[in-house]
């Protein structure tokens, strides 16, 4: 590692950076204090801690990364802002590391030590501009102000990566507090794993990620930062007061903020911190035993018993199946576009859109159920996202549109229904608009957690409260039907045997108490 000179952590004084020298230049830009000088690049890694990911429902297999201006950097004491017509400004406190010497592919066991610095940041995003820019973050992460960095730098040399803690304040209330150890990927994994790609080099920072408990930050909220080892060496705190932006985003020149109830949840934390209803807290997963009974029964076995229970409403119409061999059984997941308006698909159509999130979180054994307004007229999914579905174990897909590169996506294995092929992009006919919300597919009412499923004749959707009722009624009903049929069979009449009259019924009862 080459010869590095260690900053004293100590909090630096307004107007004033301190160089790789230790020395105060009075000259400097104050927003770079904390750090050796401007960084020549920020990476900011996605999901990294297991309360985050426990919290979002998705885990990833691999670090994934954005990158943040120069320009976003501030100084512990700044005050950033919140932009006019926007209400999703979110914090994340974070573990920073600075680079003391350059690294280009170096292995695990020597990342760290291509690591002079740590000290505290906070990643200030806002989601109203999330979903238009790509997972890219470069609109609602790049913001003046949006990294705050500092205030005091720790000698990475003389601490124990798993050590560190990050904790963060709202308004003196404690948000956050978690430890290096509870990472997914561990800080020298993130150089290492940064090093394959590009050279990092002398005074980059690295945002390696924020746990659970980052939530929406309001005009006169002050939010601090620190970064310690209990008992040892410590950032200071890093403090950030939030104030309101006066200036609103000209529509003529780019996307406008748009928030959704799952950015609102996303922002907040939780749908009950966002101040949003809960979805249905009865909804539940599916036993093995009761899907292992489902998948026994065949479609228009449950069709019959919900009818007798007065649910006559409950058939996903329209829709055939692209692998009719294959039985569809899962909990239901949705999605909701809306007919296409140009403006409002300029807002919600691209960057990271609803569709692109339902596939992206996903569960295992859940059916992504998509409203399409039974319009064949373009395709609501292709291969892409379907291989995404099927990677996060979805149970399968149901839409009452079409379908782009159908060859392609019955290839990719998972169970698809949908009213037809078409070749058209989403946007010919649709805007994604919302999720996790009660739909109409195939004019039929679909709420989050509803039990789905699928085979040969269609789908249909079982309130889950009485699944394990209409089950176990259609189980001993193909159980009757199946003895009918050997009757039959045999060259017995239809009439009187299918329904029972009282004699087939005794028959029936004699057989299944061992008495014929």
């Amino acid at each position: 590692m080459d010869e590095i000179t260690v900053p004293t952590p100590s909090p630096h004084a307004a107007g004033a950076s301190r160089g790789a020298s230790g020395r105060v230049d009075p000259t400097a830009d104050r927003r770079f204090a904390a750090l050796p000088g401007r960084p020549g690049k920020i990476i900011a890694i996605h999901l990294s801690y297991t309360s985050r990911a426990d919290q979002r429902g998705r885990r990833p297999q691999h670090p994934s990364y954005f990158f943040k201006p120069s320009s976003s950097v501030a100084a512990s004491g700044d005050t950033i802002e919140r932009p006019e017509g926007t209400e999703l400004l979110a914090f994340e406190g974070e573990i920073a590391l600075v680079i003391g010497a350059p690294a280009r592919r170096v292995g695990l066991a020597d990342a760290w030590d291509h690591v002079a610095w740590v000290t505290a940041a906070n990643d200030f995003g806002l989601y109203d501009l999330r979903q238009n820019d790509k997972g890219s973050n470069v609109r609602s992460k790049g913001g003046d102000g949006y990294t705050p960095v500092g205030p005091a730098l720790i000698d990475a040399r003389a601490i124990d990566p798993e050590a560190l803690r990050v904790r963060t304040w709202l308004n003196g209330e404690i948000a956050q507090d978690d430890t290096a150890a509870g990472m997914i990927f561990p800080l020298a994994q993130l150089v290492a794993d940064l090093s394959q790609h590009f050279t990092l080099e002398t005074g980059d920072v690295i945002l390696t990620g924020t746990p659970a408990g980052s939530s929406v930050a309001k005009p006169g909220d002050v939010v601090e930062v620190e970064v310690d080892v209990p008992g040892g060496p410590s950032s200071g705190r890093l403090v950030t007061t939030v104030s309101q932006g006066s200036a609103a985003f000209d529509a003529e020149l780019g996307s406008l903020p748009a928030a959704d109830d799952l950015q609102r949840t996303e922002a907040w934390g939780s749908r009950e911190a966002a101040g949003l209803p809960a979805i249905d807290a009865a909804t539940p997963l599916l036993s093995p035993e009761l899907r292992a009974k489902l998948e026994a029964v065949p479609v228009a076995g449950l069709s019959a018993q919900l009818r007798k229970r007065g649910l006559n409403n409950v058939h996903v119409d329209g829709v055939r199946p692209l692998h009719p061999e294959a039985k569809l059984v899962g909990i239901a997941r949705t999605l909701r576009f809306v007919p296409n308006r140009e403006d409002l698909f300029a807002s919600h159509g691209g960057g990271y859109n609803a569709q692109k999130r339902v596939f992206d979180a996903v569960g295992d054994g859940e059916v992504v159920v998509i409203e399409a307004r039974g319009e064949a007229g373009s395709g609501t999914l292709g291969d892409i996202l379907a291989i995404r579905a099927h990677a996060r174990g979805a149970a399968g897909i149901v839409t009452d549109g079409g379908v782009r590169d159908a060859a392609a996506v019955a290839a990719v294995g998972i169970p698809v229904y949908s009213s037809g092929a078409h070749p058209a992009v989403l946007g010919r006919k649709h805007v994604p608009w919302d999720a996790d919300v009660t739909i109409a597919c195939g004019g039929t009412t679909v709420q989050p957690g509803d039990i789905i499923v699928g085979d040969a004749d269609g789908v249909i959707v079982i309130p889950p409260g009485i699944a394990e009722e209409v089950v176990d009624a259609a189980l001993a009903q193909e159980g009757e039907d199946a003895w009918i049929a050997d009757r039959v069979a045999e060259g017995h009449p239809v009439d009187g045997l299918f329904p029972m009259n009282a004699e087939w019924r005794a028959k029936y009862d004699a057989r299944k108490e061992g008495r014929a």
